[in-house]
């Protein structure tokens, strides 16, 4: 005969995996996000052709990027506010990816101009620095429109000798996304940087040459 404590502590087991059981099933199940990337790895196939001048080495001086957008959310604005892209990342933070596809572009670059690594044995003419001011897909035209990406960069160039400033410009690209899709604003994303790289290669290779 089983004793009327053995019951009781019986009774008490039961209740509690009862309980346990219940807070288990009320934990949220949460949806994994969908990661995405951009590569812009056909910069150097929108450049013109290169006049036939000694190589130029530059040297990737700390720069910066749009703090909302430098990690691996993807930024939107829609009028006054920000928002992130729900269910969706960046595969890496942001401004890791535009280092890649940085030095993939200059890799492939048939022109003068050379970006040289940091420890790289190489003596180097000009400091390049870059300052990503806006990495974005913007709502311009409603919440429901297709939005356009912007990607806007502040490129300086400094003598490394003096550190004088030999050269700036600020290059700009508005891609219209084909769709208000996550793939399709991804892909606008894609060509914006590489419509930036560009324009930013052009501009090494061009001061390249001048030198």
């Amino acid at each position: 005969m089983i004793a009327p404590r053995d019951l009781l502590r019986a009774a008490v087991l039961i209740v509690c995996a009862a309980s346990l059981a219940g807070c288990i099933s009320l934990l949220p199940k949460t949806k994994p996000s969908q990661l995405y990337r951009f590569e812009g790895a056909t910069a150097a196939t929108g450049l013109p052709a290169a006049p036939p001048v000694a190589g130029v080495a530059l040297f990737r001086t700390p720069s910066s990027f749009q703090r909302a957008a430098s990690g691996d959310r993807i930024l939107t604005l829609t009028g006054g506010q920000a928002a992130y892209i729900a269910d969706a990342r960046w595969m890496s933070p942001a401004v890791v990816l535009f280092d890649e596809a940085l030095m993939r572009a200059f890799d492939a670059n048939p022109g003068p101009a050379r970006l040289v690594a940091r420890g790289e044995p190489a003596r180097t003419q000009y400091a390049l620095r870059l300052d990503v001011r806006d990495f974005y897909a913007n709502y311009d035209q409603g919440p429901q429109a297709p939005p356009s990406v912007v990607v806007r960069v502040r490129v300086s160039l400094l003598r490394s000798a003096d550190q004088i400033q030999v050269g700036e410009q600020v290059l700009e690209a508005r891609i219209r996304a084909s769709d208000n899709r996550v793939g399709a604003i991804v892909a606008a994303f894609d060509e914006a940087v590489r419509t930036v790289l560009v324009q930013l290669i052009d501009f090494s290779n061009r001061l390249g040459a001048s030198a």
